[in-house]
Order: C-alpha cells, then structure tokens, then sequence
C-alpha cells in the first residue's frame, strides 16, 4: 500500500506453487473479464474447491484480498 499498490492478494500461510499456479490463473481471468477483484479471488477459491485435486482449504484458503475491491480500469 504504501509503494501505491491499489489492492493485494495475500497468502496467510506458505501455499503449494501449483495450486497457486492454477489459483492466479483463475483469479486473472475474472479480472480480465471486468469482475472486482474480491469477486475474482473468491471465484477462483471456489473453483478450486470443486475440484477435486484441490479441495482442501490448504490449496485456496490461505488467500485473502486487501484493498480496493473493484474491477480494474483498461
């Protein structure tokens, strides 16, 4: 915030690099297609719960949105 970061996504806990991989990919996807990026970051934490390979909240819980919440501008 203090470098003019509008928003962050934190990790509360070390994560696994792949399911990270596949968490960012999903969650930059939602932003490219104009949600706000707590809404991202939340679809992307529910799109890996239903998957099977990532279901425990070890993969996607750890993640949290600080910030401003809404789409970014293009």
């Amino acid at each position: 915030m203090i470098a003019g970061s509008q928003s962050q996504v934190l990790s509360l806990w070390e994560v696994d690099d792949a399911g990270t991989k596949d968490l960012m990919e999903i969650y930059y996807q939602g932003l490219k297609a104009g949600k706000g990026r707590h809404q991202a970051l939340q679809d992307a934490q529910l799109k890996l719960l239903s998957n099977s390979t990532y279901q425990h909240p070890y993969y996607w819980a750890s993640f949290v949105a600080c910030g401003d919440w809404t789409p970014l501008h293009k």
